[in-house]
């Protein structure tokens, strides 16, 4: 065989990443949120950008260049569908007439609605400052509640000793104590103490629950209550297994962290949702949530300088890149809008009988499912639906609820893991407290139904969803 070497000249086709690509890929993965911040941005650095006063200024961006439709991988789809913008701006508003606003898509009008918004959320500290102000305390004393404010976590517990404070402060430790117990007093229950058992008795005594055995469990039985181990306790204090269920009963009343209500991760969270539902006449409508984001327009103050032929070579240029940038985020984001809908409106048409009658009905279903219903690739459809919420009649979901595994059937499909979840918290919700069912029990139920399920799956579901064991849920009767 005879080797050497040569130059030889061969034809190939490969896809490269342009910045106008990779932008198509970025918008189609982003929330409604995040869209928003990014056409503010956008708006920002594109002065030829601007919001469209109303729906009457919007076209469709179809109008100044091709739309394909081919779909194949993620990149390839977007790149087929989003040809390179390549528009003779001069011919372009000769034919126009001018009007420069024909590249941004049709929106239906909505006018902002506004909820009551609070401005700034309370710190845990904020408001312990509050009451200390009201306090019946001088102003020495004052300065001493303020350090041990300092030293309080988010969790509400003190992380500094008495004698430290009344060293700190230069003040006698009686004082210090006095100010402590004060700080203990205030809202909410449990807060400024040293560890767990003194906020669970901060907290006994200031909701006077007078039940001198649930003192005594706080006192020297947290741990073994912890593991579960009530029996144990109960023989230990010489009383019934139910009295120490009672006592356990008041004990989930309190609050082990009085400061998490504070706590920014405890924060309501109001989220937006990307996709709406709506049943109308028996059929489902799909709306894509695009009210919240600006709608984009051209501006026509640039219209000059491209149509005027005394403008030099240099301007003509930059503004000309401007508008090609412009016409890329706008068809992005009407190609985010397509994309959007075509996965929402194949995810309600495969869930219909959960949309009808509830979560027990969800099927199992996967990216496969979606994309070759729409014959794209499976990336395209995690893209699309990456930290996106949809809003329908049955609640508000993420859209990655409605991609779960399963367990097969008697019927050769298989049903949704958060179906069979559902039919477990039904199940354990039904059951004798004084006699509970074990997870083979369980099992057994769902296998009626028709459902093939495991002992070990129905452990694994259960504690998915914050389901205690059999012997945890146990109750004794009197």
């Amino acid at each position: 065989m005879r080797m050497g070497f040569g130059l030889y000249q061969e034809q190939t086709q490969k896809l490269i990443m342009t910045p106008e690509l990779r932008l198509a890929i970025k918008i189609l993965q982003l929330s409604t949120v995040e869209l928003t911040e990014l056409i503010e941005n956008e708006l920002v650095e594109n002065p030829l950008l601007e919001i469209a006063e109303s729906a009457a200024d919007t076209v469709d961006v179809a109008d100044a260049a091709a739309d394909t439709q081919n779909e194949k991988s993620t990149e390839q789809e977007l790149a087929d569908q989003m040809e390179k913008v390549d528009i003779d701006w001069d011919q372009y508003f000769n034919d126009k007439a001018g009007s420069l606003n024909d590249f941004t898509p049709s929106y239906q009008e909505e006018p902002p609605r506004f909820e009551n918004i609070i401005a700034e959320f309370p710190t845990l500290q904020g408001y312990l400052m509050f009451q200390l102000a009201f306090s019946p305390l001088n102003v020495e004393e004052k300065l001493v509640g303020e350090f041990f404010i300092g030293n309080i976590d988010d969790n509400g517990y003190l992380h500094c000793s008495v004698e430290e404070a009344a060293v700190k402060c230069s003040v006698p430790n009686n004082i210090a104590e006095k100010v402590l117990e004060i700080i203990q007093g205030m809202e909410p229950p449990g807060i400024g103490a040293r560890n767990l058992e003194e906020c669970l008795l901060i907290q006994y005594v200031q909701l006077e629950l007078k039940n001198k055995l649930l003192k005594e469990i706080i006192t020297n039985y947290l741990h073994e209550i912890a593991a579960g181990k009530i029996m144990k306790v109960a023989k230990k204090l010489g009383v019934q297994l139910h009295r120490v269920q009672e006592a356990l009963d008041l004990l989930k009343l309190l609050e082990p962290k009085p400061g998490r209500i504070f706590s920014p991760a405890d924060r309501t969270r109001y989220i937006t949702p990307d996709v709406v539902v709506e049943k109308v006449d028996n059929e489902y409508i799909i709306l894509v949530n695009d009210v919240s984001a600006p709608r984009l327009s051209v501006s026509d103050a640039y219209k000059n300088i491209v149509r005027g032929n005394n403008t030099d070579q240099e301007s003509r240029k930059y503004v000309e890149e401007k508008l090609n940038s412009a016409v890329w985020l706008i068809r992005s984001i009407e190609q985010r809008r397509e994309m959007l809908y075509k996965v929402s409106r194949c995810i309600v048409d495969y869930q219909r009988d959960f949309f009808d009658r509830g979560v027990k009905y969800l099927k199992s279903m996967n990216l496969r499912n979606v994309a070759e219903t729409l014959d794209i690739h499976e990336s395209t459809v995690s893209r699309a639906t990456a930290g996106k919420y949809m809003q329908t009649p049955r609640g508000l979901f993420e859209m990655k609820f409605f991609f779960s595994s399963g367990v097969s059937n008697i019927y050769g499909t298989s049903t949704s893991a958060e179906a069979v979840k559902k039919l477990i918290k039904e199940l354990v919700e039904a059951e004798d407290q004084y006699k509970p069912m074990s997870d083979q029990r369980i099992a057994e139920n769902i296998q009626a139904k028709g459902v093939n399920i495991s002992r070990r799956t129905v452990a694994k579901y259960r504690d998915e969803i914050g389901i205690l064991p059999t012997s945890q849920r146990r109750r004794y009767k009197k």
